[in-house]
């Protein structure tokens, strides 16, 4: 099979652009330093793009994923090249200054998605994602690249127990107001907060900062 050609035939790998050529020996030798040899440089290269990180609890195992998926790629035939992106946590954010960075993550990573298989001339990308923010963010930057592409959801936390019954971050949510309202006493909202969420994993709602006042 001509190697100009995609494994179907039909169209050019978009990364020969970056791997072909005699003025491409500097290209094939940065990706040489990176462990590739000649046979993972014919692949086709699929970005692995997730928006793993220590900063929300919705995106804080999808390193593991992107690892299992990477696994995936190469077992298929294409060579993985995984980098990650921004996210930034509504639950954190909200109530302050931060708030005015939620809704514009979601164009940060969906431009830095873009960037990188573009400037790398990737040929497909699988995506890694876990909250009403890097969800979109990561599915624009599909869009955009318009590549062959896979979005995966990363998952939902566990709903903790408490006060006899499954408790979620909405349950914190409520019993602030609660205890505002004089109706609960503050005891029980440290109890509900403890016992919430407790594993990591999308909180299972859109509690977006959107929804709260700014300050």
């Amino acid at each position: 099979m001509d190697e100009n050609r995609s494994m179907s035939g039909m169209r050019p790998l978009r990364s020969r652009a970056t791997t072909d050529g005699l003025d491409r020996a500097p290209h094939r030798a940065f990706l040489r330093a990176m462990g590739l040899n000649d046979e993972a440089i014919a692949r086709p290269f699929i970005g692995v793009v997730s928006t793993a990180g220590e900063i929300t609890p919705c995106n804080l195992m999808l390193a593991t994923q992107a690892a299992a998926a990477k696994a995936g790629v190469a077992k298929a035939g294409g060579t993985p090249r995984e980098f990650t992106t921004i996210s930034v946590s509504d639950g954190l954010s909200m109530n302050h200054q931060g708030m005015k960075f939620s809704l514009v993550s979601r164009e940060l990573i969906a431009d830095s998605i873009e960037t990188v298989v573009r400037a790398h001339c990737y040929d497909g990308l699988v995506g890694f994602a876990g909250c009403d923010k890097t969800l979109p963010g990561v599915m624009m930057g599909m869009v955009r690249c318009n590549v062959p592409s896979v979005f995966v959801y990363g998952g939902s936390a566990l709903p903790g127990r408490g006060r006899g019954r499954d408790l979620t971050i909405l349950d914190s949510y409520e019993a602030v107001g609660a205890v505002l309202a004089g109706t609960m006493q503050l005891q029980e909202l440290e109890a509900v907060e403890r016992a919430c969420l407790p594993s990591a994993g999308a909180c299972g709602g859109q509690f977006t900062a959107k929804n709260f006042p700014s300050f």
